[in-house]
């Protein structure tokens, strides 16, 4: 006699990136998500929206019953994930601060939620990032994630770490926090060659940065390619290198 089938999960995703990737992966898991996951870009009727990011209507989680909640130590606040486990829900929190830590931290999530065996996008992805080769030099680089204050990358990042792969040596990778702020004319006087302005978590466009940076190339990228860790993975090396070549030209 055969064993049952084990019971699907039902689960909540707090975090855009690991939305994506349990949505691809394990199709019919996802009883919840934020307003922000916004891929894959139809979810299905089944899932619910549960609120943002900072601000997720715990009420509305807890209601979907789920027995695992997504979160990370980054994205999603401590005092939500407390009233979560105080409710009696698993919450699997992450921490990505490294593209290795990212390919970790996403088998654990993954075989959290039913996946079994090897997932051939994450395999995809880790074959794309071992291909990129060593740059031959790095261009000193600025890369805001806000404007009204200025934010920039600093230290342990996962973005800073995939434009490291790619030649590029974030100006304030050894600042103490891992989002600074810098006023502007710091900013402009660090000595960077370049800045790398993605589309989030603030806007950044053609008309809304670069004018802040007479005199440096800047890099228009897609903010989902540098900062999400999911399916993207297997795309993002080459988008985000022919966005800092163009920039360069």
């Amino acid at each position: 006699m055969s064993a049952a089938p084990a019971a699907r999960k039902r689960v909540v995703s707090l975090v855009p990136s690991l939305t994506e990737a349990v949505a691809v992966t394990v199709p019919g898991a996802l009883v919840g998500a934020t307003d922000w996951c916004t891929h894959p870009a139809d979810l299905g009727p089944g899932v619910v929206r549960v609120g943002g990011t900072k601000n997720p209507d715990v009420p509305a989680v807890l209601a979907l019953r789920p027995d695992l909640v997504l979160a990370n130590e980054e994205e999603n606040r401590a005092p939500d994930v407390a009233a979560l486990r105080e409710a009696g829900v698993d919450v699997l929190v992450t921490e990505v601060r490294s593209l290795e830590q990212a390919f970790a931290e996403l088998a654990r999530t993954l075989r959290a939620c039913g996946a079994a065996g090897r997932v051939a996008w994450l395999d995809e992805a880790r074959a794309a990032w071992d291909a990129v080769p060593e740059p031959d030099a790095r261009c000193r680089a600025v890369v805001p994630v806000w404007r009204r204050p200025w934010m920039v990358l600093g230290r342990d990042t996962f973005a800073g770490d995939l434009l490291r792969r790619l030649g590029v040596a974030n100006a304030y990778a050894s600042h103490e926090d891992r989002y600074p702020r810098i006023g502007i004319g710091e900013l402009g006087s660090c000595g960077a060659e370049l800045v790398v302005l993605p589309d989030e978590p603030y806007r950044f466009t053609a008309e809304d940065g670069p004018e802040a940076f007479p005199g440096c190339a800047a890099a228009l990228v897609d903010g989902r390619m540098l900062t999400w860790y999911g399916p993207s993975l297997t795309q993002a090396p080459a988008v985000l290198a022919a966005a800092l070549r163009a920039a360069r030209r």
